[in-house]
């Protein structure tokens, strides 16, 4: 009977784990549905990182189960010790297995944190698309710098292509997220952040802010598309027939905070619109507001 109850204690947290994971599978979530190498990387990552920590769940919770049983008030039959004061065994075990635990995941951090730097360029036979990005009030903005195009809310990339976007803001500090491509990265003003990713499943997916920033945050999203060279050249093609330029002044108009905003392209984009939004926040006029307000 001892046995039985040791074997269900050990038994029922596993089930539990396993009905989890049985009823979250289906529901198709974007952490757990990578479409890329490094989002697949990180993936595995989370994987392992949950499986080391069932080696202390499994245990506490059957042990909380067993304790619950065992010493029940109406189990007249457990062994009563008033006296016992320590159990080196038990101290080595509760001490031992969270410290190798430790041990592992920081020599798996540490390697990780190298080889999943979003500064990393991933390495790749196909050349790597330069995309430009803008985080504002509350809409994304996309610019092409080798094709002097730009659009927003729309982000497309071609297949198995390495892509290096360069980040920035016009708006709050916010988070960039393409969860099934890539982790998420800071964006600040008068700063750039740097964010690799490639795609390597053709798609639609879902980028989004993942930092509060206000009454548009919810709406704040976009499409990230993975296709294939042609159509990634038809997407070129079209966005230079837009009748939409984008140069500092129309930038300042598209700047303007604004919710839900749809999907829209630019035929021209000037060079000097990136460098201007990332200078701006550099003036010492900016720095001494940004100062005065702190304080």
């Amino acid at each position: 009977m001892k046995r039985i109850r040791i074997f269900i204690a050990i038994l029922f947290p596993i089930i539990i784990i396993g009905v989890a994971y049985l009823y979250l599978k289906p529901l198709n979530i974007a952490v757990l549905n990578p479409k890329g190498e490094i989002a697949l990387r990180e993936k595995n990552l989370l994987l392992f990182a949950s499986f080391l920590s069932l080696f202390v769940l499994v245990p506490v919770y059957a042990l909380l189960i067993t304790f619950a049983i065992k010493y029940n008030e109406k189990n007249t039959k457990a062994k009563y010790s008033p006296n016992f004061d320590r159990s080196r065994t038990i101290e080595a075990l509760c001490w031992g297995i969270p410290a190798i635990l430790i041990i592992l995941l920081s020599i798996v951090t540490w390697q990780s944190s190298h080889e999943l730097d979003p500064y990393k360029p991933i390495t790749s036979n196909n050349p790597t698309l330069n995309v430009e990005v803008v985080a504002m009030d509350w809409k994304w903005l996309f610019i092409y710098p080798d094709y002097q195009i730009a659009s927003v809310n729309n982000l497309t990339i071609p297949i198995n292509t390495p892509v290096n976007l360069k980040i920035t803001s016009d708006a709050p500090m916010n988070q960039i997220w393409i969860p099934q491509l890539a982790g998420q990265v800071m964006t600040m003003p008068g700063m750039i952040t740097q964010l690799n990713l490639i795609g390597n499943t053709k798609g639609s997916y879902l980028g989004r802010s993942t930092n509060i920033s206000g009454s548009g945050f919810a709406g704040m999203t976009f499409k990230t598309n993975v296709v294939s060279d042609q159509d990634f050249n038809s997407m070129i093609a079209m966005s230079r027939s837009s009748n939409k330029i984008l140069n500092i002044a129309s930038y300042q108009q598209l700047s303007k905070p604004s919710e839900n905003v749809p999907i829209s392209y630019y035929s021209y984009a000037s060079a000097d619109v990136f460098s201007y939004i990332y200078n701006k926040y550099m003036s010492s006029s900016n720095v001494n507001i940004s100062s005065s307000m702190g304080n």
